[in-house]
């Protein structure tokens, strides 16, 4: 028995250190450059450690280390016209797969720019939720929202959430009850305590989320011993099944909790005890069925 486990362990150990057996797909990064003469909203020059600029260059060089070949930018603006600020950046960066942009649903000008931005194929789709002062829960009520949405699963598009709480969870039912065909994903549901609808939505084959901002902090420090996080992702993992989970790394908001290196490492710590084909559905494989992005290179149309 024992020299079972002594040969065993050699192969555990190399298990946690190997990366995917495929390329990773991060959904959830973001880019932005204050040097930019009408600045950025976000992050503000008090937040020295984000404050300058992310940009694919500086990206590539943190994640490729990691296996990963292809990112989706997550808009960190308000500002419609920065949607195509981040399409003229993307437009010549292989790595970014796409961009979930900014148009606020029920607003009059809405479909006019939804139809201008998705003759883009980066464009992916739009983020919608606890975000920029704007009341989702009251939004999922109104006729023009739903119709606004409405529009965007019939062009075949995405919506992301922002920043999860129990409330926006069961916004999400009525909002998926208004528009069954809408493909939604719900990001950082690691940060929050699972709140009791989340079974309910998990119940809907069109919802995905985000294995993303797993770190917290706990009295100012953050834990790196992937025992403290594992029985939340077992959760989250568990309701969701091996077919509707994503990668997302937050970059570089993350940073405010930990460097790429050690975002990435929890993660990968916590799927290594997968099977293969659940790994590769995770980083990868997953992210075309949620966002339908279409591969730029060679390691991208192998996924």
């Amino acid at each position: 028995m024992l020299r079972r486990t002594l040969l065993a362990a050699p192969a555990a150990l190399s298990a946690l250190a190997a990366p995917p057996e495929t390329g990773v797909i991060d959904t959830h990064i973001h880019l932005f450059d204050p040097r930019r003469p009408q600045g950025i909203p976000w992050p503000k020059p008090e937040n020295k450690l984000l404050y300058q600029p992310a940009l694919p260059d500086r990206y590539r060089k943190l994640a490729e280390p990691h296996g990963i070949i292809g990112a989706v930018m997550v808009e960190c603006s308000p500002l419609v016209e920065d949607n195509q600020w981040v399409l003229d950046v993307i437009a010549k960066e292989q790595i970014m797969v796409g961009m979930i942009g900014n148009i606020e649903p029920g607003k009059p000008a809405f479909a006019g720019h939804l139809d201008r931005l998705r003759k883009n194929p980066l464009f992916l789709g739009i983020r919608y939720g606890n975000l920029w002062d704007r009341d989702f829960h009251g939004g999922v009520s109104k006729p023009e929202v739903i119709a606004d949405i409405k529009r965007l699963a019939d062009a075949g598009l995405t919506m992301d959430s922002a920043n999860p709480t129990p409330q926006l969870v069961g916004d999400f039912l009525r909002l998926t009850d208004a528009v069954p065909k809408l493909r939604l994903v719900v990001d950082h549901l690691p940060q929050i305590e699972p709140p009791a609808d989340l079974a309910e939505l998990a119940k809907r084959p069109q919802v995905f989320i985000k294995i993303s901002e797993v770190l917290r902090k706990v009295d100012g420090k953050v834990p790196m011993d992937l025992g403290f996080y594992k029985a939340r992702l077992d959760h989250l993992t568990g309701l969701f099944g091996p077919d509707r989970i994503l990668f997302g790394s937050d970059w570089p908001n993350s940073d405010n909790w930990a460097p790429y290196d050690q975002v990435f490492e929890i993660v990968k710590q916590f799927f290594a005890g997968k099977t293969p084909e659940a790994r590769a559905k995770y980083f990868a494989r997953n992210s075309k069925a949620a966002y339908r992005w279409k591969p730029r290179t060679a390691a991208q149309k192998a996924i």
